[in-house]
């Protein structure tokens, strides 16, 4: 997986993406997501690299099969608010402090 982190006045805003879905495009009904290079491409990261930033986060992006079922493994995201775009999967997350 990619993670990129960023540091914002508002937190840090980490966006997780497959390595396979970087620079592709996916669409479903009214639906279009953009994987881009500028937004999600980043460091190369384990599965516990990714829980560590998502559970710094306070905006995160996660696209990709593997990066949202992993997400939802570690009660970051619930699986009810997931959209299936294309053939792909993708989550947001934002906390409130």
């Amino acid at each position: 997986m990619i993670v990129n982190e960023r540091r914002t006045p508002e937190g840090l805003l980490v966006a997780v993406c497959d390595e396979e879905v970087l620079g592709e495009t996916f669409e479903s009904d009214d639906l279009s997501l953009t994987v881009t290079e500028e937004f999600y491409g980043g460091d190369e990261a384990d599965e516990s690299a990714v829980i560590d930033s998502l559970a710094r986060a306070t905006v995160a992006n996660i696209v990709g099969t593997r990066a949202v079922e992993l997400a939802i493994e570690e009660g970051v995201i619930d699986e009810a608010n997931v959209l299936e775009v294309g053939s792909t999967l993708h989550a947001q997350l934002l906390r409130m402090s």
